[in-house]
This record gives structure tokens, sequence and C-alpha cells, in this order.
């Protein structure tokens, strides 16, 4: 594959190159299905990490998440089990570079997309819109990984709004999709995934032209993708490494799910969480089960006119539920001066109020005084796998309501970004279908 330069234009919008897929070969494992992962920050260790590696010897949780004493020992580890698996032929580069379509089709969702290697852009150029900040830390460990492995092992998620016609990129997906795919199985989250390769260069072509016009949203992969960044920085250009793999998806024809992405306070049981709230927020206590919590939760979201929610009342507020002693809390009603007291007021009205500003803002950093850091904080996607470790551990798992994507993407391209882990859109691709080893490309 051609790889074009470094230098861009401002505006000049997406550009998706195609390359050599690195996929498994069906006969070397047990089942595809058994040799995919959820994306690495979806992984609900320890438990889902045992799952994943016992379900097949060859999952790729072992280049994901390697195991192993030491961060450098890991990455070692990864680097080592991925040369192995290509010397074994249990992974294996397709014949030319290509685009893929991918789908993904189950809970009463399709969602499809193409799978290419995108051009890097910083955020001043306008192309690729960040909404989360990320953590340091995360973005070091994953660049050594990356760097280790030469390669981009999971598709990041991206949005971007076509204008609804069958022309362009969306005829060239229809029409592949009528065709015979390269793989299709079926995931234990009963999830049908499907995937094409486009290689003819007419298809290629329409794809540039119509991709060109358009801006991303990072959807899921901040901190991969400011590692994709970051490694750019120390590579000569151009290269492979000007490029990093994702999955691009028009919402306006397959809108994405947006769910929150839960806190848990491993140090903060709620006995003494809820003691520090004293006059800061109104507190009711629900016997559960958590249906019936989530569902106060969104009540409480929809009465207080939270951003991106269509509220009865108006009331200034947000709401969220502490879970952990075997009950359930909901915190709703924050003082308000409080929140002027202690919000930060040099973003728009959008961001102040957003639950997950005020969940850090004003309950992380001045009511409970929680460092946000590993050892403090865990970030989990599975609202019922928070509340389960809260109990389990004796800490306090705070559960948030989603905020609308209009908001993520108005505020994005304001070029303000949400506190990190605000959101998490879906469905995710799954890991392990297609690679991209920078070697090959």
């Amino acid at each position: 594959m051609s790889t074009p330069g470094r230098a861009g234009k401002a505006g000049q919008g997406l550009q998706l190159a195609p390359f050599r897929g690195l996929r498994y070969v069906p006969e070397r494992v047990g089942s595809l299905a058994a040799v995919t992962s959820p994306p690495y920050d979806v992984v609900v260790r320890p438990d889902g990490l045992r799952h994943l590696e016992t379900a097949d010897p060859h999952n790729i949780v072992r280049l994901i998440l390697p195991q192993a004493a030491s961060a450098a020992d890991r990455h070692r580890l990864a680097a080592d089990t991925l040369r192995r698996w290509q010397e074994e032929h249990v992974l294996a580069a397709d014949p030319e570079p290509a685009l893929y379509v991918y789908e993904q089709r189950g809970g009463g969702i399709l969602q499809r997309g193409l799978i290419g290697a995108l051009r890097l852009s910083p955020r001043e150029e306008g192309v690729v819109l960040p909404h989360e900040d990320v953590m340091p830390h995360i973005v070091e460990d994953r660049a050594a990984l990356m760097r280790g492995t030469g390669a981009n092992l999971e598709p990041l998620l991206f949005s971007y709004r076509g204008n609804g016609s069958t022309t362009g990129a969306a005829a060239v997906i229809d029409r592949v999709t009528g065709t015979e795919p390269l793989l299709s199985t079926t995931t234990d989250d009963g999830y049908a995934h499907r995937l094409w390769s486009i290689t003819d260069p007419d298809d290629l072509e329409a794809i540039g032209k119509d991709l060109s016009q358009q801006h991303a949203l990072i959807a899921d992969g901040h901190h991969r993708w400011a590692t994709y960044l970051r490694l750019r920085a120390e590579q000569p250009a151009p290269g492979p490494w000007d490029f990093g793999l994702v999955l691009l998806v028009d919402t306006a024809r397959y809108p994405l799910r947006v769910r929150a992405i839960h806190r848990l306070l491993h140090r903060l049981p709620v006995a003494q969480a809820l003691a520090a709230l004293e006059g800061s927020f109104r507190v009711r206590t629900i016997d559960g089960p958590l249906p019936e919590a989530l569902d106060a939760l969104a009540e409480a979201s929809e009465a207080s006119g939270a951003p991106g929610v269509s509220g009865a009342s108006g009331e200034a507020g947000n709401a969220f539920v502490l879970a952990g002693d075997g009950r359930f809390h909901l915190l709703d009603r924050p003082d308000p001066e409080l929140l002027a007291r202690v919000v930060p007021t040099d973003r728009p009205e959008a961001w102040r109020t957003l639950d997950a500003t005020v969940l850090h803002s004003v309950l992380l950093e001045h009511i409970w005084q929680v460092p946000d850091n590993p050892e403090n904080i865990s970030y989990i996607h599975e609202t019922a796998a928070a509340v389960k470790q809260a109990e389990r551990h004796g800490g306090t798992a705070v559960l948030m309501h989603p905020v609308q994507e209009d908001v993520v993407r108005e505020l994005a391209e304001q070029g303000v970004t949400m506190p990190r882990k605000s959101t998490s859109f879906g469905p995710k691709p799954a890991t392990g279908l297609v690679l991209r080893s920078l070697a090959l490309n």
C-alpha cells in the first residue's frame, strides 16, 4: 500500500486507507467467536479475563491484555505471542490491501461501518473530534503495547453523519453486504458479526471522495487515539504510523447506542459516602432490585432537565445512584449554591451541568476527596458488575445515567472535552476479527 504523506490541510476531511488485514485462520482455532473479545477496557477483570483466556488458547485477549509480572514483561509477551501466531499460521495477512465492511446485528440493532487505516490528524484540524479527556498512565501502557507488537490490535469506534443518501460509501456498503462475507460468527453476547473486503478501485475511490467531506467523532477509543498520535510523533514521516485502525459508522443510517460508564470507589464505603452528603444532595433509599433503581435514576434525570434530556420540571440538578451495601441510594437535587461555588465556570453551560462534571468536581473532588487514580477508582461499563464488585469489596458503586449523542457532538464541535469516561457508545466492534500489522502496511 502506498502511504500518503503526513502533511494535510485543515478541514480536508477523513482519509481512510486500505490495508492488508491480519485475520485468524479458521482451521487453526476452535471458532472465530472463541477467539474474539470486547475492547480491552470493557473486559471485566479478573472474571471476564479468565473466561476469555480459557475460551480458546489463541483468544485475542492474550494480545490486548497479556498477563505477566511487570508491564515490560506483559508487552514483551504480547509481541512474542503475535509473532508466534503468525509463524504458526494462526494469524495470516490478506493478500491485498482492502477496506472492510463490518456488520453487527443483535438486540434489535443493525450496525454497519467501514474498517480501515485512518490518517491521523491533530485536534486543530477539526477532522477528528475527541469528546473526553484521557488518563496518561493508560496512554503510556497502550503505547508500550503497540510499540512492542508493531500492530493496531483493535479498531476504534468513530462516528460521522452522512447526508442520508444511498450514494458514495453508503451505496458501496449496501451492495457489498449482499455478497458472501469473508467471515461470519456469533459471539456469546448474541451479536452476529460479518466482515467483507473492498478492493475494487472504483469502490475505494467512491468511498474516499465521500469521506473527504466528513469529520468524525471519537465514539470509543480516546486513549488509543491519543496513543496513535503519540507513536506517530516518535516515528519518521511518512510511514505506516501516520495511520490508525478505526471503524467508521455513519450514524445518519446506523445510530449508535449511548450508555453510561459507572464508577467503582474502592476505598469509600457506602455509609461513609452517604454521611458526607449532608445538605448537599437529596438522598432517597430504594430497596431494589437494580432495574427499579435504574428506573428511578432515569426518572430523576429526566425531571432534572439534565443535558441532553427533555426534562419536565426544568429544575437544575443531576442524579446518581450509590450501591454497595445491598440497597440503592438515589442522589438528586444538588444544592445550587454548592454547584455555583465548586463547578468550574470557564466552560459552556452544557458542560457545567453534565452529570460527569458534577460527579468529578463536586462529589469526588470536593465532598468525598477521592483521587482519580486506579487505586481509588475503576471505570466499569456493566451496571450489574459495578454493583457486584462494590458489594463484594465494601466499596461504593456510583451509577450514572447516559447523556445523549447530540450533547456529546455539540461539545466536541466547540472543542470542549467531557470528563474522562463520560460515555460508552456501542455496539463496540469485536476485537480479533481483523488486526493491522504495521510491518505489512
